[in-house]
């Protein structure tokens, strides 16, 4: 039995991400979907609205088999660090064929990932401080094979496809052209598939009875779930935790903190005091070297006092949370567990929770616990769907 595999943030789920589950099942046809799903905290560096189980049981409901989670480690980062761990992970966990949405299905990624690959890796060292990295790469890139990429989806599918050419058993790439709005769009309601980020908008800036406007973006049992849910975990709530922690803190604590440079740390210090909500504090250090998705991260890394260390730590002992499973998820686990190359990870404890990327799973979930009350990991059990 061989699997079909989609890396996903699924923040929350919703109608275009149901559409991708039914492509999916289209090429697996009897064989297991496996989703590896960002956990609690998600790659723009924020908290996902939703918790990671509540997320993974909607992908249950909607025809996924096996839901595992996406180390923090890798969900919090780039397109190329998050592309890699997601990749690597799949991969090792059996999956043959890897489906994800894209905003051009007719491009050639294999051939676009090996022109990237050949590049020098001393080429890739940017100095233009007036752009950002992103900018930078993107332009290099489009040289190098010809194409412009500055849509998001299109810059992660080939991410997904470098990464997938590093890996000891590639898999076959299967994009799936998007449909509905674009990744950033506000809410549209006479459209049937609406942005993530839209969705996300309106669920914050409205009151639980308002998001029955919602009923043509979301499976109806994660509707109910979310006008019931008490908390919408953002970083309005989250500013004022991040200022005590920043004004709080040495230069010196500063420094340590994972991908903090070039001053960032002095920046930080300076811009806290006088910003009044986490936009106007990103507006405050935003310059042209930097986007606005690495800042948040950096703000995420210092709020939960991640350092160079813990990542590093994390990369040397990878295993994977299993979320849930059908019953073809499984049969799958029995067939094929023992030929794994990855830890799996059925039910948290001290001695498994002590280090690498599970301890620092549940390091970063102690503050997404306390936002919404509920406990993310020890007393967990896999959720199983009939």
């Amino acid at each position: 039995m061989s699997a079909v595999g989609i890396i996903a943030e699924f923040n929350p789920f919703h109608s275009g991400h149901e559409f991708l589950l039914n492509q999916a099942r289209l090429l697996a046809k009897n064989d297991p979907i496996i989703v590896l799903m960002s956990g609690n905290y998600v790659q723009r560096g924020q908290m996902a609205i939703m918790d990671k189980w509540d997320r993974a049981q909607a992908a249950l409901n909607s025809g996924a088999d096996l839901v595992f989670e996406l180390p923090f480690s890798y969900a919090v980062q780039p397109a190329d660090i998050f592309a890699e761990g997601g990749v690597s992970i799949l991969a090792k966990l059996g999956v043959k064929d890897l489906v994800f949405g894209v905003e051009d299905a007719n491009l050639n990624l294999d051939y676009i990932a090996k022109k990237i690959i050949q590049i020098p890796k001393n080429s890739l060292q940017f100095r233009d401080y007036t752009q950002t990295y992103a900018t930078q790469y993107n332009e290099m890139v489009a040289r190098e094979v010809g194409h412009e990429v500055n849509q998001p989806n299109l810059m992660l599918a080939i991410s997904y496809a470098v990464a997938n050419l590093k890996v000891n058993h590639p898999m076959d790439l299967h994009p799936i052209e998007r449909i509905g709005s674009g990744h950033d769009s506000p809410l549209v309601r006479d459209k049937i598939v609406s942005s993530a980020t839209g969705i996300r908008n309106f669920i914050i800036h409205h009151k639980a009875q308002d998001l029955i406007e919602l009923k043509n973006f979301l499976p109806k049992s994660e509707l109910t779930h979310l006008m019931n849910q008490e908390v919408y975990p953002n970083w309005n709530i989250l500013f004022k935790f991040l200022k005590y922690r920043i004004e709080s803190a040495h230069l010196s604590e500063l420094k340590d903190i994972y991908q903090m440079s070039e001053g960032l740390d002095y920046k930080f210090k300076e811009e806290i005091h006088e910003a009044q909500d986490f936009t106007a504090f990103l507006m405050r250090v935003k310059s042209k070297r930097y986007t606005y998705a690495r800042l948040r991260r950096l703000a995420l890394y210092t709020l939960l006092n991640i350092r160079q260390e813990d990542i590093i730590q994390s990369y040397g002992d990878v295993s994977t949370l299993l979320l849930g499973y059908s019953a073809r998820g499984r049969n799958y686990l029995k067939e094929n567990r023992k030929d794994f190359e990855i830890p799996i990870i059925s039910k948290v404890d001290k001695r498994s929770a002590k280090s690498g990327t599970l301890g620092l799973q549940v390091k970063t979930d102690r503050l997404y616990e306390e936002i919404i009350g509920q406990d993310q990991n020890f007393g967990r059990r896999p959720i199983e769907v009939k």
